[in-house]
């Protein structure tokens, strides 16, 4: 069985946007204006979101084509693989 790939390449992303929405708490503390919490909620979205594409592509790349390959079990089932779909699908259709 193989192992799972490593995400330690988004942390410094990660702890970006944790970063971010410690400021949005900040500036709804301080009565800040609704564009601007607005603002940086949409920021955080888009820089999840990347982190999101970056984790589905890797499971692509590495579980699913393991999996069809027949080489791992352990990130592959049915409905572990329907929801990676389903992921990708809505991605792909808001983008």
């Amino acid at each position: 069985m193989k192992k799972n790939p490593n995400h330690k390449d988004n942390l410094v992303a990660l702890r970006r946007i944790e970063g971010q929405v410690r400021g949005v708490q900040g500036m709804i503390e301080n009565g800040k204006y609704c564009i601007d919490i607005l603002n940086q909620i949409y920021a955080i979205k888009g820089a999840l979101g990347q982190v999101e594409e970056k984790i589905l592509k890797k499971h692509f790349q590495h579980c699913v084509t393991e999996a069809v390959k027949g080489t791992s079990s352990k990130c592959f089932n049915n409905s572990r693989l329907s929801l990676a779909i389903s992921i990708a699908l809505a991605r792909y259709a808001y983008s």
